[in-house]
């Protein structure tokens, strides 16, 4: 494909992708497919010789479409949001059509430096403390990572690195094997699977805090105090703790401002690295009713949010910031020659392996949004979260199950388990509206997520009145 195919079907493209997004509510947001579906429709081998676009083209509708989830459509209310917005497609085609890998200053000074600049703004965006700015006096900054998941294993193995230096700077015959062995870490019983995960992969113990209803699903600073002096009188060392900021289950939030005044000195570490998770949740701080919910970030090593589930730009961009950049530096610096250039020593610029220009997606979607516009979509989903809820309340078959703060409503038929399995199931294999359950306190509970950019209030209510329906064919169907 030359130049000037490639103008023609680029604006041929735009108008598909146009006309998929604003005819999106037409099509069955759950796909009706089987696995494997797929392979039967294609060859089993690439072709020899090349196939035309058009027939590219024309398979889109044959082969992809019939198994898409349609995750911007405004029936979509599993999971949480994914962001999505035409000026941030605009710029995932240019930063492909740049195709410059930031891996350091020198391999791409613009790339390295919107993203910083970017960081800063969104930074500032969120009245984060100094510390965290590059372009302040602090020795902090900010970097786009991959996934939230990919922020908590970064935070989570610069935390080990930290802890070893520190350990073997007063103890340098101590065998590094004797220490990682005995590191612990700490995540609420609500946190991601990732922070899970993230132990598994950096070889390190982690340990679940339990939570109560009662206590609104948050991590208790006493529950964690308790943990840790019993871990430190068994001879092990912790050192790293991952707080959430709207938990997946259930949206829940625990206090940080407690919670750092907890995780102080401990056993040969100075301080336990508290990392701060609020991968949906951290969007809605840039609105002044909500950034109360991130008070105590000043206790925080590191903090993450994804930009890509509800601030407009689309997958990935997953922001992270460190209060000292020399801690990452530290844990991941590798120098060899090949990567050496004359302003490597330039503290802001402190990444490697960076992404292609993802910065890119959030210089176009926050000049063209502004601050305002960004609250008021943030602010309109949240509307709707609480319209949702009022019907459940008003509803007296159904229950809520835990605080509605944002964009999430979590609720159930009052009775067993069995019967929201029930319901669940007949929602979904309707195939007009598509929601996840979570469990809470062992309840089953189906989570309602306002996600599409362009979910109105008709939605909530055609949602509504189609989830009651299916609660009284399922509530006719109990034995009496």
């Amino acid at each position: 494909m030359e130049a000037a195919e490639f103008r023609r079907r680029g604006k041929e493209m735009v108008d598909l992708i146009a006309d998929y997004l604003e005819n999106i509510e037409q099509r069955p947001v759950y796909p009706d497919v089987e696995p494997g579906y797929l392979r039967s429709l294609i060859p089993e081998e690439a072709p020899e010789e090349p196939d035309t676009y058009e027939d590219v083209v024309k398979d889109i509708e044959r082969v992809i479409m019939p198994g898409v989830t349609h995750w911007h459509s405004p029936y979509f209310y599993a999971y949480f949001p994914t962001a999505n917005s035409f000026p941030a497609m605009l710029a995932d085609m240019l930063s492909g059509a740049i195709g410059c890998i930031g891996f350091s200053w020198a391999a791409s000074p613009a790339c390295t430096e919107l993203e910083t600049v970017m960081m800063d703004w969104l930074g500032k965006m969120l009245k984060l403390p100094e510390d965290f700015i590059a372009g302040t006096h602090g020795q902090g900054g900010g970097v786009i990572q991959g996934t939230a998941s990919e922020a908590t294993l970064v935070a989570l193995l610069a935390a080990r690195s930290r802890a070893v230096r520190m350990i073997l700077a007063s103890d340098p015959q101590r065998p590094e094997t004797g220490i990682t062995s005995k590191l612990v870490a700490y995540s609420s019983d609500q946190a991601h699977c990732s922070v899970e995960r993230a132990g598994m992969i950096a070889g390190v113990r982690m340990k679940k805090i339990p939570t109560e209803q009662s206590d609104k699903y948050a991590v208790q600073g006493e529950t964690l105090r308790r943990m840790i002096q019993e871990d430190k009188a068994a001879g092990l060392i912790p050192f790293y703790f991952c707080a959430t900021l709207g938990t997946t289950p259930s949206c829940a939030f625990d206090h940080i401002t407690e919670l750092g005044h907890v995780s102080g000195p401990a056993l040969y570490v100075s301080k336990i690295w508290m990392h701060i998770d609020a991968a949906y949740a951290g969007s809605s701080f840039i609105c002044p009713e909500f950034r109360p919910l991130l008070n105590g970030i000043e206790f925080a090593d590191s903090f993450n949010f994804n930009p890509h589930k509800w601030l407009l730009v689309n997958f990935d961009c997953s922001t992270m910031w460190v209060r000292k950049r020399s801690d990452l530096i530290g844990a991941f610096k590798m120098d060899p020659l090949y990567l050496k250039h004359d302003h490597q020593e330039s503290g802001r610029y402190f990444y490697t392996d960076n992404s292609l220009f993802r910065s890119l997606k959030m210089w176009f979607v926050f000049r063209m949004y502004g601050l305002k516009g960004l609250q008021d979509y943030i602010r309109k989903h949240v509307e709707l979260a609480k319209e949702f809820e009022s019907l459940v309340r008003a509803d007296q078959r159904f229950e809520i199950s835990a605080d509605v703060v944002l964009g999430l409503v979590c609720f159930r038929l009052k009775g067993s388990n069995e019967v929201n399995e029930t319901l669940l199931k007949r929602i979904n294999n309707g195939r007009k509206i598509h929601l996840v359950p979570c469990q809470l306190s062992g309840q089953f509970v189906l989570r309602f997520a306002v996600c599409a950019r362009t979910t109105e209030s008709r939605h909530i209510r055609e949602a509504w009145r189609l989830i009651t329906q299916l609660a009284e064919e399922v509530m006719q169907e109990l034995p009496h």
